[in-house]
């Protein structure tokens, strides 16, 4: 079933194939961010668990028999207090589901320890945040996006997006480094990511107030300035813009 170890996560890890569900409790164990590794071999025994006992995240695989991880998820996320959800799957193609879902990460297997331990750490800080409690070390949570980087499913930080332009159901995340486009409207982003300084300045882009470097009167209207490229701004949002850009001064541009 588990072991106690010093105070940390109370863990269930859920996956219908036994070695692999060993592995990760293997895994799971061994961080020192965990205090007690639980194991269920489908979701009927995962809700067993969940009825008897408190747990803090459930590590959960996608596909399997019977209710699967996703139908999961979406029951745990009725619970009065549900626990942070993290996805460990050999599959790529549901990644943006688990974002929709508020998943706290996405893990292909096979699961690396490293990769794992920075699961726990985002899960942690989740769950910090999720109690009303100040997360430590870091207790500001940064919302994370799957992207697709060579093959592989990564969760790019919400801190490293400059700018997000629309395309059609997809959109195009900017970052320093480059871009990446991802199966999640613009429209949905920008309710989500309003709150942490992004502002919807057209139709077809979303810019974090913080890297706007001007904003100017062009021969065709605003337009505002970022990495030294020209954004336009759609005059049904220009107050909007102004006004955040003014309280964002006074408020550290959040």
């Amino acid at each position: 079933m588990g072991i106690v170890k010093a105070p940390g996560l109370r863990v269930l890890a859920v996956d219908d194939e036994p070695l692999q569900l060993d592995e990760l409790a293997y895994l799971l164990r061994g961080d020192a961010g965990v205090a007690e590794v639980v194991t269920a071999g489908d979701t009927t025994e995962a809700l067993r668990c969940l009825r008897d006992r408190g747990v803090d995240v459930v590590f959960l695989d996608i596909r399997m028999p019977g209710l699967d991880g996703m139908e999961l998820a979406r029951v745990l996320g009725r619970f009065a207090s549900p626990p942070v959800v993290v996805f460990v799957t050999a599959h790529d193609d549901r990644a943006v589901d688990a974002f929709d879902l508020g998943a706290a990460d996405y893990l292909l297997k096979p699961v690396r320890a490293d990769r794992l331990a920075e699961a726990v750490r985002r899960a942690a800080r989740a769950r910090a945040v999720t109690a009303g409690t100040r997360p430590s070390p870091e207790p500001v949570l940064d919302d994370v996006i799957p992207v697709e980087l060579a093959g592989t499913t990564r969760m790019l930080p919400r801190s490293s997006v400059r700018w997000v332009e629309a395309h059609g159901d997809y959109a195009r995340l900017h970052t320093a480094d480059g871009n990446h486009l991802v199966r999640v409207p613009l429209s949905l982003l920008a309710e989500r990511w309003a709150d942490a300084g992004f502002v919807r300045i057209h139709r077809s882009y979303l810019v974090a107030l913080r890297v706007i470097g001007e904003l100017r009167l062009g021969s065709s209207g605003y337009v505002v300035v970022v990495d030294g490229q020209e954004l336009p701004v759609s005059r049904r949002h220009t107050r909007e813009l102004k006004d955040r850009l003014v309280r964002a001064a006074k408020t550290g541009w959040r």
